[in-house]
């Protein structure tokens, strides 16, 4: 993707099975956990440049003994940043490292149980409080609670209203402080439980509570909150006194992953990352399931619960296409198989003729897609050279024999991304300047006014990068005609559960449609479904009908496909722009086990979501009426 979307938080957690003595006895440090959380978190450092955090839990501190520690930064450096303030601590305590008994005890973030959290911003809210793992304080150990996740919630203001009539105050409205404290709530009336019924039994004070302690249904503690829940999320937490979960959506929109042994329990957001960190091979890691959490008590009891029953299975595909970690073995055959699939496609718009095109792609997510183009590409040859020879037969030259096996699919590196440019220095025009410029172009690769040119992306959501630069980069090498493919379909509905797409007029396939409207004079649709839309703004969510979808719906793909090609083309290009989108079918047949697809088809899989399209297309037709 050319121009950058921000998404997916990413999470990770350990937990350690045995004593801090054994991992020093067997891998020579105590910190064994703590410096597998570094790689878990360093491996997944795509998924948030905004901000990280780490917590840790130590399991046998005793009164008057810290045993909750937690580091956060903002900022693109910011997993550098904590480690290093980690690190920083740990020095300023001097301490034998052989002495595992007294770091187990005293030494900073030398624990038991650890979560790390990378944060993008899908609210537009930053800040230092803003970022994961939160903390819930108390007294007594077994109702702390550190949480953090991969989530957005569309139904804020239900949950809201529902910790409220419970009788809490929350001082903040977004929804991840909004979900600690109604899980918090919730681990206050186990904990509460738990007290009435042993006190009942007649036990007191210290032996009173570490019966709490021993005793907290994590299951039971999830399952009334998340009752309500609508959206799409993985939450992780930790109480104080170290239990530990892992919980996904009964949709499975957000993925998870995990792993565990005699030693470890590992959790993290994307499997690869897991291969990696630990050394084990794919089927060692798996998948939580819909609904599902993982539990690990404090005793080290391990614990796969159905918290929520599973519902439409809705996993994430624009996850696969883009956002999730390419070395995953699935989703690197998935991503091939996009591009091999758009092959038809191409070769009508390159009029069959291989012999005069390049093809290339941009950015480096999109090169798997690329492999994949080519080998269709490959694929088609091969068959048109045995077509060509069977036709020739016994008559065949040896000249004619000798061009047809050197047909080849031809390919380049026709660009580069060259800096990143400092925009925020410039103004108007400099600044258009200089944002055409991040890109270079690779010269001589094309033959100028012979050569069609090919470029394939993983995705175009704004086309913005498409306007300012590359299209204009790709004309400097003259080609007859310029070929933007996208291995993902048309992105035309904003999202609601983790990407920050909200915005109706961001989108190039929308605007390309209120323009086709406009120009068929059929503008009085976007005034029919905006009255419609605005008519169940006070509806429950559950009753909200997605009308947006009739404003597509008198068009074909490649009719929005055509229009979008003419609204990127720059002013002064030379070459003719082709646009060509990866379709619906073509999706579904490349990633068949993620069928999340509501950017695409807006089938939204929880009510919330048709919630969300209606008001940003409202947003929308009331912000253009006032700009006017």
């Amino acid at each position: 993707m050319t121009e950058i979307l921000k998404h997916e938080c990413g999470i990770a957690m350990i937990r350690l099975l045995k004593p801090l003595s054994y991992y020093q006895e067997k891998y020579g440090s105590c910190l064994y956990g703590l410096n597998k959380l570094y790689l878990l978190m360093e491996k997944q450092h795509n998924r948030g440049q905004e901000g990280a955090g780490l917590a840790c839990v130590k399991l046998n501190a005793e009164p008057a003994e810290e045993y909750i520690y937690r580091e956060r930064a903002i900022g693109t450096g910011a997993i550098q940043e904590i480690f290093g303030n980690v690190k920083k601590q740990i020095g300023n305590v001097l301490h034998a490292e052989e002495d595992c008994e007294w770091i187990a005890r005293f030494l900073p973030f030398a624990g038991e149980v650890y979560m790390g959290h990378l944060r993008y911003s899908t609210t537009g809210k930053s800040g230092l409080s803003y970022v994961h793992p939160f903390l819930r304080r108390n007294n007594w150990r077994s109702r702390n609670l550190l949480l953090c996740g991969n989530f957005n919630m569309t139904n804020v203001d239900e949950i809201f209203n529902n910790i409220i009539s419970e009788g809490q105050h929350p001082r903040n409205y977004a929804d991840t402080f909004i979900i600690l404290e109604q899980i918090g709530h919730a681990l206050d009336m186990e904990n509460q439980r738990l007290y009435d019924q042993y006190k009942s039994d007649g036990y007191r004070s210290v032996e009173l509570t570490k019966k709490i302690e021993d005793n907290i249904d994590i299951a039971r503690m999830l399952k009334k909150p998340s009752s309500i829940w609508d959206g799409g999320y993985v939450i992780c937490g930790i109480t104080g006194s170290g239990d530990a979960f892992s919980y996904r959506d009964p949709r499975g929109i957000r993925p998870a992953f995990y792993y565990t042994d005699e030693e470890i329990v590992v959790v993290a957001s994307e499997r690869p990352v897991i291969q990696t960190t630990m050394n084990v091979p794919i089927e060692s890691v798996n998948e939580l399931k819909p609904g599902e959490s993982l539990i690990v008590t404090k005793q080290g009891e391990i614990k796969l619960s159905q918290i929520q029953s599973p519902l439409n299975y809705s996993a994430c595909s624009f996850e696969r296409i883009y956002f999730s970690r390419g070395s995953d073995a699935d989703i690197y055959k998935e991503r091939k198989e996009l591009g091999r699939l758009l092959v038809p496609a191409i070769l009508k718009s390159i009029g069959y003729d291989l012999e005069h095109t390049v093809f290339s792609f941009i950015p480096n997510t999109a090169e798997v897609a690329f492999y994949g183009m080519l080998e269709g590409l490959d694929e088609y040859l091969v068959q048109e050279k045995k077509k060509m020879l069977k036709e020739l037969g016994d008559s065949v030259t040896d000249e004619q024999l000798e061009r047809i096996l050197n047909m080849k699919v031809r390919s380049e590196k026709v660009a580069i991304k060259d800096i990143k440019l400092r925009t925020f220095i410039a103004e108007g025009d400099t600044r258009d300047d200089l944002a055409a410029h991040v890109y270079d172009i690779t010269y001589g690769t094309v033959r100028p006014g012979i050569d069609n040119l090919v470029v394939i992306d993983d995705s175009i959501v704004r086309g913005t990068t498409l306007r300012q630069s590359i299209i204009k980069i790709l004309d400097r090498l003259h080609p007859k005609k310029i070929i933007i493919v996208s291995s993902s379909p048309q992105v035309r509905f904003p999202d609601c559960y983790g990407i920050d797409m909200s915005r109706m007029g961001e989108f190039i396939a929308f605007r390309a449609v209120v323009e086709l409207l406009q120009e068929k004079d059929m503008a009085s649709l976007l005034n029919e479904v905006y009255r419609k839309s605005k008519a169940q703004e006070c509806k429950p969510k559950e009753d909200i009908v997605n009308y947006v979808k009739d404003l597509y719906a008198p068009f074909t793909q490649e009719e929005i496909s055509l229009k979008i090609a003419q609204m990127l083309k720059p002013a002064g290009t030379k070459a003719r722009v082709d646009i060509i989108y990866q379709t619906l079918e073509g999706l579904h047949k490349a990633i068949p086990r993620h069928p999340g697809d509501w950017y695409f088809s807006g089938d939204y899989p929880t009510p919330g979501g048709n919630r969300l399209v209606n008001q940003a297309f409202v947003n929308y037709m009331e912000g253009a009426v006032s700009q006017r």
